[in-house]
């Protein structure tokens, strides 16, 4: 009868709607958990920066816009756009992961004593020294890698104090949440973790003043992956657990017994170092912020002491507020 299929109707109408609305729901917490883009392993790490911040605010604003939050999906938020987000806004959408974007080409010219505040480094793309065989030959090249964490990875909150000495800006790193534990795989499937970190950085500038195209770089102190309490498979730390592997007793007694295992035994807090340049191509004068691009290289995990690390080539933008 005509009254069973309007009923029949509207039955089909809610059931398409509500499909609809968990599909939006899907896709939105789906693109929290989603990597950030990464370059085409071909490319040898040559990708435009630019594009890369356009494709990765099209991926953070997917859940975005199933919130209505009105920005072109195409540009990344300002910090005051951020400020103005609520939690739920801003839960499931990846956007915590990222570092606000600067709007401007003024230039700021700091003073000693100032800081610069907010500081947020988010990579874009990965890369792993390898030694690559090629016409018989082997040379050490940087090899594209994926990221393989999810989206904890972005160092934020960092804060330094900024001096102004023999005409150049010096920058040094005091707090924040400046480490950040990430995994990159290799094509070949190899997975290489290192501790991302800007810790203890002193960068000097190319100049006095915060201006686009200006540069800063400098060597910052890359702890070791595994603190003192982590206990490998058998038991063994650096401050606490067995001193060797106490399956193996025979094989460890002696004088010489100990030699091969003498790594594995004797775990070590590692500390290296590692270097990030900087170039700065937003400043906002009103709002006293700075935005660009850097690239750092540091080595991987030694996993305390017992294999030789890789070197990790990082490459992304940064954000930093001036105080």
């Amino acid at each position: 009868s005509s009254s069973q299929l309007i009923v029949h109707s509207a039955l089909y109408t809610i059931t398409m709607k509500f499909v609809a609305a968990a599909t939006l729901a899907l896709a939105s917490s789906a693109s929290a958990f989603a990597p950030a883009p990464s370059a085409n392993r071909g490319s040898a790490l040559q990708m435009s920066l630019k594009e890369d911040i356009a494709n990765a605010g099209k991926v953070a604003l997917a859940g975005a816009a199933a919130l209505s939050i009105m920005a072109s999906p195409a540009q990344a938020l300002t910090k005051s756009e951020i400020n103005s987000l609520t939690y739920l806004q801003v839960k499931g959408t990846g956007l915590a992961n990222r570092c606000p974007e600067v709007v401007g080409e003024d230039s700021i010219k700091p003073s000693s004593g100032q800081k610069l505040v907010d500081m947020c480094i988010e990579p874009k793309a990965w890369a792993v020294e390898e030694e690559v065989g090629k016409a018989g030959k082997t040379e050490k090249k940087f090899v594209n890698s994926k990221v393989m964490t999810r989206q904890t990875y972005t160092l934020d909150g960092v804060e330094g104090t900024l001096e102004q000495s023999g005409g150049s800006i010096v920058f040094k790193e005091k707090e924040g949440i400046d480490y950040a534990a990430t995994t990159v795989q290799l094509p070949g499937g190899e997975r290489v973790p290192f501790l991302f970190t800007v810790k203890d950085l002193v960068a000097k500038g190319s100049g006095d003043t915060f201006k686009p195209g200006f540069q800063m770089g400098g060597d910052f102190s890359v702890p070791s992956y595994r603190t003192g309490l982590f206990l490998d498979p058998k038991g063994r730390g650096g401050t606490t657990g067995y001193d060797m592997a106490v399956a193996l007793p025979g094989l460890q007694s002696g004088e010489e017994g100990d030699d091969e295992l003498f790594k594995e035994n004797n775990k070590t807090f590692d500390v290296t170092t590692g270097r990030i340049e900087m170039e700065v191509n937003k400043v906002n004068k009103d709002e006293q912020e700075i935005g660009g691009v850097f690239v750092a290289t540091q080595l991987g995990d030694t996993d305390m002491g017992s294999k030789i690390p890789k070197k990790v080539l990082t490459k992304g933008i940064f954000y930093a507020r001036v105080e």
